[in-house]
């Protein structure tokens, strides 16, 4: 059986939990709160050295970390993946864009403001997390406005890394109604079979 340990309101997390239901692998659940120091016991350090969730590990007892690396291996051979060439460099051309630009903004705004409740503390962190994670959702904007998907493959495993925190980015004080093309592919992605939205935090 697969194990997956991770956070449930983490996006990094939902995504490896995504793609596995979507491509209907069954698989156990170890929740870990990495706000609360849980990646960093002897135990998950012994898994991931670099102490972050999500870590995979395999029925044969291999690791796997890095949500990206973590949605290739498992998207490959399915429609969520397409084959070698550059349909499949557009796709990782968006995984790389939303780990160096999207998830270090968006995801964090949403973390200080709605799990570490931290807002007045970390004004001038928020107001760079905010500036660059609007541009971040400009460059999103700039391809949905006119297309239904990231790239002309149809939905793939780019789509499910961008929703994962595009979709609870209000948490983060986010206001989504400036995009439009977002909000359209919120809602597509969001209505195809198994797509599972995360909870938001406990008031």
């Amino acid at each position: 059986m697969i194990t997956v340990h991770g956070f449930a309101a983490s996006g990094n997390c939902w995504k490896v939990a995504q793609i596995l239901r979507s491509t209907g692998r069954a698989f156990d659940w170890v929740e870990v709160d990495s706000n609360a120091g849980g990646t960093r016991t002897a135990e998950f350090l012994a898994m991931n050295p670099n102490a972050k969730i999500p870590v995979v590990v395999l029925d044969d007892g291999q690791v796997i970390t890095e949500s990206g690396a973590i949605l290739c291996h498992f998207a490959e051979g399915t429609d969520w993946l397409p084959a070698a060439g550059l349909a499949r460099t557009r796709v990782l051309e968006w995984l790389f864009f939303e780990q160096y630009s999207h998830e270090p903004y968006i995801a964090v705004a949403r973390n200080v403001i709605a799990y570490q409740k931290a807002k007045a503390a970390n004004a001038e962190r928020l107001a760079q997390c905010w500036t660059r994670g609007a541009a971040a959702l400009d460059v999103m904007e700039r391809r949905l406005a006119t297309h239904p998907w990231l790239t002309d493959s149809g939905a793939t495993i780019a789509d499910l890394a961008l929703f994962a925190y595009t979709h609870v980015a209000e948490e983060g004080a986010f206001d989504l109604t400036r995009w439009p093309g977002i909000q359209a592919w919120i809602a597509r992605l969001a209505a195809l079979p198994g797509i599972v939205i995360i909870e938001g935090p406990t008031k």
